[in-house]
């Protein structure tokens, strides 16, 4: 055999008691475990490596990541090698780079640059990344050329409705419901998992529930999953919820909620509730799960903030209506007032809004403030203050929004059917530390520390449970036969490194992570091995 791990604290992904063991591999497969209780010779193997104690699972899976440049920009992409992280779920958010064509490649590039970093406005430069694909299976394919860990990928129902309608706010006619229909069966039929939304995103969340049920009972014939992030997580988070819910019901099409969270002042202390609605809908027979990472604030563009109506068009028209002064006062009522749909129908107050990252590095100082600290050193009114930096950046600005509750984080992540999901948006000279430390901060914060799971609950969370979301049966779990994707940690010094202040900190006490049975991560060290893949929806 290839490698034999000796001497493992297997917690194998089941949720069950963790055991000690040699556990043997071969061919990117694991293909013996031999616990110390049982009899007969050890498996021997080629090489060794004594793990003397530390646990040894299955490698965690990120069920919502914004590496989609990532992984080809940066070959080593320890953000989440380090971690532990052996597979990501791309096309997140309804927005992602396939399938478009040279119109729509240049407007996703403008309109998530905030996510990404690309190009913002469109321009001609690759960013070093080449964009030599369309559609998903060229997506996919690229992927295959070699990256760090494994990819999944969701079609973005966003960018299929930018190809078949653009960016009016209106409903989709007969013959454009046919296009996208035809462009979602045509990216699982390539291989992606399932089909994100964005109901908070330009154009999708163009999007009436006619149309979403007519693309999700697609979704549901090709034996995906449908990954909406809904219509908000504030003002009517759990109408907004129950509207995912009622759709999976009437299209039979399975349901994982994305970043799962009851943000802003008015949910606080209301998780409970969200989870009464999923405990019902389980109850009849739904298929559904969700995600969470375990922090407070959120991550998003500048932009996202600004109403629905204000985008139509596309990136450049919004920099046409910010640059009005009537439309802009228009748009700044909207966000001072009633609150925007952007904003998850709840005012803006600029006070939480701080930005993480800028496109254009002349305007760095904005940085690590809040737009009320920055308008108030100019002597500005918070909103004018932040149109002059989304003209200024023309729309790059990315923001982290400090508006969870931990009581909600706590009460969602205990829940049968949760996932782990870092939303980690890499971009940025202060990026959310979500992207860096999701997974060992729920090791070593919430399991050791506060003891809100136990580790083996924790591990199921992050392993075989997003496993059988993604109906990957040799993925999730240290079983003979199973993918020799596996991470060593130690139970008693895991932590995430990663802080708001210096959110680029690699984790502690993960020594060990393998793909494909090779060493990604070798005594706390990136390797040069480039084990991902794509990893493609089966029936």
């Amino acid at each position: 055999m290839d490698l034999v791990i000796r001497d493992a604290r297997v917690i194998d992904g089941t949720g069950g008691p963790s055991y000690r063991a040699d556990v043997a591999l071969d061919g990117g497969r694991i293909a013996a475990i031999h616990p110390e209780t049982a009899s007969g010779p050890r498996p021997s193997a080629a090489r060794a490596l004594q793990a003397h104690g530390l646990a040894l699972s299955p490698g965690f899976i990120d069920m919502h990541a914004h590496s989609d440049l990532a992984l080809l920009r940066d070959p080593d992409h320890s953000a989440k090698a380090a971690q532990g992280v052996t597979l990501e779920v791309l096309g997140q958010d309804g927005l992602s780079y396939a399938p478009v064509d040279d119109r729509t490649l240049a407007e996703v590039r403008s309109a998530i640059a905030g996510w990404n970093g690309g190009a913002p406005g469109g321009a001609r430069r690759d960013d070093g990344v080449g964009f030599d694909w369309r559609t998903v299976g060229e997506y996919l394919d690229r992927l295959d050329r070699g990256i760090a860990v494994n990819a999944a990928y969701l079609v973005p129902q966003g960018s299929v409705r930018m190809l078949a309608v653009g960016w009016d706010d209106r409903p989709a006619t007969e013959a454009e419901l046919t296009r996208m229909r035809q462009l979602v069966a045509e990216g699982l039929q390539q291989g992606a998992v399932g089909m994100s939304s964005g109901l908070t995103y330009p154009p999708g969340m163009y999007a009436d529930l006619a149309e979403l049920a007519a693309l999700c009972r697609v979704v549901a014939r090709h034996g995906g999953y449908y990954c909406p992030h809904h219509r908000s997580y504030g003002a009517g988070a759990l109408q907004a919820y129950q509207e995912m819910i009622n759709l999976a019901r009437d299209t039979g099409c399975a349901l994982h909620l994305a970043h799962a969270v009851m943000n802003f002042g008015v949910n606080e202390g209301r998780a409970p509730e969200l989870l009464a609605l999923l405990d019902d809908a389980l109850a009849t027979g739904a298929d559904i799960t969700l995600d969470t990472y375990p922090y407070t604030p959120g991550c998003t563009t500048l932009v996202a903030l600004l109403p629905g109506w204000a985008h139509e068009g596309g990136p450049e028209a919004v920099l046409a209506r910010l640059k009005d002064e009537t439309t802009a006062a228009r748009i700044g009522h909207c966000l001072r007032e009633p609150g925007s749909d952007g904003c998850h129908g709840v005012p803006v107050e600029w006070d939480t809004v701080e930005i993480s990252g800028v496109g254009d590095p002349a305007l760095s100082s904005w940085v690590g403030r809040t737009v009320a600290d920055t308008a108030g050193r100019r002597g500005e009114d918070p909103w004018e203050a932040a149109r002059g930096l989304l003209i200024e950046d023309r729309l790059g600005s990315t923001i982290l929004q400090h508006v969870g509750h931990e009581e909600n984080v706590r009460a969602i992540m205990r829940h049968r059917v949760h996932t782990g999901g870092s939303d980690g948006i890499l971009q940025g000279d202060k990026p959310h530390p979500r992207a860096y430390g999701t997974f060992p901060r729920y090791l070593g914060r919430y399991v050791r520390e506060l003891g809100i799971l136990s580790l083996e609950e924790a591990v199921a969370h992050l392993t075989s449970r997003p496993a059988a979301r993604l109906r990957l049966p040799d993925r999730g779990l240290v079983r003979e036969g199973c993918r020799a994707d596996l991470v060593l940690f130690d139970p008693d010094t895991v932590a995430d490194g990663a802080r708001f202040d210096e959110p680029r900190v690699l984790p502690s006490g993960i020594p060990h992570v393998l793909i494909d049975g090779r060493f990604v991560i070798r005594d706390g060290r990136r390797t040069h091995v480039l084990a991902g893949r794509s990893v493609r929806r089966t029936r």
